[in-house]
């Protein structure tokens, strides 16, 4: 099967709200090409966040992991070059939304 990537590698400002609205962050992230995967590293505040994803044109989805928290991210590439998404913990169910803009 012949796979069209979506091309996420770059640095960028990340802005999102947590699950259930339940407070607002920002940051960096940064994603790196790596084999037919994605290396993906969140700074937000005090906290990294290290997910490994994978995609395809229209997506990229992420797990993720920060100390003994895991999770699940979806985002998809926008118009403008950015990328906007959701995301939630493992075991979550509510669901957090996320945005990236390239810096």
């Amino acid at each position: 099967m012949a796979w069209l990537f979506a091309d996420p590698v770059g640095h960028y400002a990340v802005a999102g709200a947590n699950p259930g609205g339940d407070g607002k962050y920002s940051g960096e992230v940064t994603v790196e090409k790596t084999g037919d995967t994605y290396k993906v590293v969140w700074h937000v505040g005090d906290d990294t966040f290290i997910g490994t994803g994978i995609g395809a044109k229209d997506f990229i989805a992420i797990s993720y992991k920060s100390g003994k928290d895991t999770g699940l991210a979806l985002y998809a590439e926008q118009s403008d070059g950015s990328w906007e998404g959701y995301w939630t913990y493992a075991g979550g169910t509510q669901i957090g939304t996320e945005r990236w803009v390239r810096k």
